[in-house]
């Protein structure tokens, strides 16, 4: 039996030949190494939000090293995904799998025991690293060992069960932070992440591309990198140190120089990270633009609501991460139907409707403050903000993948995912410090009401613009036939992915 030939399909050999069966013993262990894999990522995005308050006051933090904590992990994520990819074709799918998840839980280990927060933000720029290693395996996995029949029952089995897990994390989350320590919120990680390696050291085949390129673009992720990097600096750090201060220009021209070289750079190597090309297609650059947008708000409103509902409205920790269920339980029940309406009507309309949707639910925000009922006040908001992000984020990811040929659908779906974490990264460095949250500015409830207010209005109008986007980038599109109608299954810490399936 041959390795796989051709990086788009991955293992078209291996599956037709063999390839696990989704009702083996070996498959279903392949299946829970994936799962498990993807949970502790998923779980660490949603659980770090709901914790922040009291990470904060015990490390003694301003507003900027809250945002630190959420970017120093996007700043790496971001940057590294697409390379991340390309280093499992190369190099062993399984194998940069469980080096992902061991870094990660080594950078988890170093949150936990992180005696302040200068160390705490250096250890989540870490797992953002095992993050970028770890995040396109688990999905890689699944493409390649599987039988191509069984394939996307696997990975609606993956998707599901990590809903599963983004949905329990802010509950998990609060409990932990309310009855031990905000701590334990990353040491949950290492038994799960010690359960990943040795499940699939000993159930998950190794898979490669032998096609795959032999020239890495680390140039493109070094620039990537510092370019995000000090741009995030000069936008988090400016409103404390001062815009004009010497370290916040410096940081700002290297960020702006860096990323003007990653394009240059792009632009001309043989192997990108990023290809440019792709960006000629102006359907995958409208969507990329309602991905920029509307994910920035999200990220933006996520990481400021949590800190509302506990430090103003008075909630626990166990309280706030259990308010945002509803936001969750939408996309869980409504993203697979409304990926397949989009596909019978095109994606101008969801991606028109979805944002100004969504952005309505962000404007509802407004009315939580001190003294709010959470049936009145919060629910609201959260069920007309999950609606509108339902209706967005299968039609938009399938149309990234749609605007360019099927042998690029995986790098497209890569590109729309580290668009997706660079937006949530823009977005939490340069929200607040237009909404005026400086300093210690959470401490006191009154200030952070009011510059939550001021923020929440901010993302709407950035979210309405996602929709405006939308309507004037993306055309309409003929019905798919009934052989080509595919699956949409939804990552809720990222855009979904597209299962092609057979017909019904």
């Amino acid at each position: 039996m041959r390795p796989p030939v051709n990086g788009a399909k991955v293992a078209a050999d291996l599956g037709e030949a063999a390839g696990l069966r989704f009702a083996s013993a070996k498959g279903r262990w392949a299946l829970l190494a994936t799962v498990l894999g993807s949970a502790v990522v998923m779980l660490d995005g949603t659980v770090v939000n709901v914790a922040l308050p009291k990470m904060g006051r015990e490390l003694s933090a301003g507003v900027d090293g809250l945002q630190w904590t959420i970017s120093g992990y996007l700043l790496t994520l971001a940057s590294l995904i697409l390379l991340g990819g390309s280093l499992g074709d190369r190099f062993g799918r399984r194998r940069l799998f469980v080096i992902g998840v061991i870094w990660f839980a080594t950078a988890s280990l170093l949150c936990g025991v992180a005696p302040n927060l200068q160390l705490l933000i250096a250890a989540r720029v870490l797992q953002g690293i095992g993050g970028a290693m770890l995040t396109p395996g688990s999905l890689a996995i699944l493409q390649a060992s599987f039988h191509p029949d069984d394939r996307a029952q696997a990975i609606g089995a993956w998707s599901g069960f990590g809903g599963i897990a983004t949905a329990v994390g802010p509950f998990l989350g609060g409990w932990l932070v309310q009855a031990a320590s905000w701590r334990w919120i990353f040491l949950l990680n290492l038994p799960l992440a010690a359960a990943v390696v040795v499940v699939a050291l000993r159930h998950v085949p190794e898979t490669s591309d032998p096609e795959s390129v032999k020239e890495l673009d680390f140039p493109g992720a070094i620039l990537a990198v510092i370019g995000l990097g000090g741009t995030s600096f000069a936008l988090i750090e400016g409103p404390t140190v001062g815009f004009g201060s010497p370290l916040t220009v410096i940081a700002a021209i290297i960020g702006v120089l860096a990323l003007i070289a990653f394009v240059f750079t792009e632009a001309r190597s043989q192997h990108p990270m990023l290809p440019l090309s792709l960006f000629a297609s102006r359907q995958f650059t409208g969507a990329n633009l309602v991905t920029l947008a509307v994910y920035g708000a999200l990220s933006a409103v996520i990481f400021l609501l949590v800190v509302q509902l506990q430090q103003v409205v008075g909630y626990s920790p166990l309280q706030a991460g259990m308010a945002t269920l509803p936001m969750t339980a939408m996309l869980l029940l409504l993203s697979a139907r409304m990926g397949k309406l989009g596909q019978r009507i095109g994606p101008r309309i969801p991606l028109t409707v979805g944002p100004l949707t969504a952005a309505a639910g962000v404007a509802l925000m407004t009315r939580i403050g001190a003294g709010s009922a959470y049936v009145f006040d919060v629910f609201p908001a959260l069920v007309v903000f999950g609606l509108g992000m339902s209706i967005t984020v299968a039609p938009l990811t399938a149309t990234v993948m749609g605007a360019v040929e099927s042998r690029h659908a995986g790098l497209a779906s890569a590109v729309n995912n580290a668009v997706a974490r660079a937006a949530g990264l823009i977005a939490v460095a340069v929200l607040p410090a237009l909404a005026g949250l400086t300093g210690a500015a959470y401490l006191d409830p009154q200030i952070f009401s009011a510059g939550f207010q001021r923020a929440a209005l901010i993302a709407a109008g950035l979210t309405a613009v996602g929709g405006l986007l939308g309507w004037l980038t993306l055309g309409q599109r003929k019905p798919l036939p009934k052989e080509l109608v595919d699956q949409y299954h939804c990552a809720l810490d990222a855009p979904p992915l597209r299962v092609p399936v057979r017909g019904r």
